[in-house]
Order: C-alpha cells, then structure tokens, then sequence
C-alpha cells in the first residue's frame, strides 16, 4: 500500500513538473485568459490536457516504437510544430486587444491546444521519458494509471495559467494595455519556436 501511494505521488509530482512550468501551451492559455476570462480558456485548458494524455496513452501503448523505426517522423513533427507555432504567434501579434469575454465563442478552441501538444517535440518527449520512468514494464494497469494522474494534474496546473491570466486582466484593462500583452506573448512564442529549431 505505501509502494503504490510513493509511487502515485511520483507520478503526481512529474506531471506537476511537467505540466505547471512555462512552455508553449501555457503561453497561450496565459493569454487566452487574459483575452477571454477564465471559464472560456478552460476549453483551450482541455484542449491541451486531453491531447497530451492522448498522446501519452499511445506512447505507452507502443507508439514511440514507430518514431523509433521511423525517426525523419521526428524531423516532420518538429517543423509542423514550429510552423504551428509561429502561425499562433502570428495571430496574438494581430490581436486587436479587445477583450472578447462577450464573445467567448470566438476564443481558442479545444483542438487548438490538443493539436499544440501533438505538433510539440517536447510534449512527446515528456511522453516518452514519462512512460519510461513508470510504465517501461507495459503493464496496461499502469500505463492507464499514470494517464489517469496525469490528466488531473496537468488539467490543474494549465487551469491555474488561464485564471491568472483572468487575474491579469484586471489591471491590463484597456485595448493598448492587451495589445502590447499579446505581443509580448507572440515574440516568447515565437521564441519556443526559436528553439525548436535551434535546441
């Protein structure tokens, strides 16, 4: 019983790691909140949880064998990430900085973080060595056990970037102020990008 909680707790623990510190995703989720509120951005939160527990589900279930037989799939996962990327730098540089809480609907939808998780390198990276870590025997009961954590933590973790963007939009307030918010958060997109290329 205490091997299982230590080892339910490590896991915990590695998806908060993985999940809550700066990256891609939670630029976008940070600016989303600011743009939308927080009760919109929750669908770009489970956008993005969904589609790495996706992609960590299949890593489990043998999909890093194929990356592993195939590695110019690497090579092609990575320049669609940053194309993807850049294409959503570009649109937070466009922004017109008003705020869209009245118009939720036309907020990031869940499929934009899903397909930001699954065009990341990093994403199947933290997959990879995640299943590795807990789940390398392939024992089905822990793969999905460790998913299963995964979501809720991650969830958590990218929910808390969309409520202090909400937070921050208190005092960002008008247009101009947002504006420049969103182009601070394009050239750090832009910048994951960067290294993508370069790293």
């Amino acid at each position: 019983m205490t091997a299982t909680l230590s080892l339910y707790l490590s896991m915990s623990a590695f998806a908060l790691a993985a999940s809550i510190t700066p990256g891609p995703v939670n630029i976008l989720v940070l600016s989303s909140g600011v743009q939308y509120g927080f009760r919109p951005s929750l669908r770009l939160v489970f956008g993005a949880t969904a589609g790495f527990c996706l992609l960590l589900l299949m890593i489990g279930l043998g999909l890093h064998e194929l990356l592993e037989a195939f590695p110019e799939l690497t090579t092609i996962i990575q320049w669609a990430g940053v194309a993807f990327l850049l294409f959503m730098a570009w649109k937070l540089m466009a922004s017109s900085g008003e705020l869209g809480k009245s118009d939720a609907a036309s907020g990031p939808k869940a499929i934009t973080g899903a397909v930001m998780q699954w065009l990341n390198p990093k994403a199947w990276l933290a997959s990879i060595a995640g299943m590795g870590a807990y789940a390398a025997s392939g024992a089905p009961t822990l793969i999905w056990e460790f998913t299963a954590i995964y979501f809720v933590v991650c969830f958590a973790s990218v929910a808390c970037w969309a409520y202090t963007g909400a937070f921050l939009a208190r005092f960002l307030g008008e247009p101009s102020r947002i504006r420049m918010f969103n182009r601070v958060m394009a050239v750090l997109l832009a910048a994951s990008a960067l290294y993508l290329i370069l790293g």
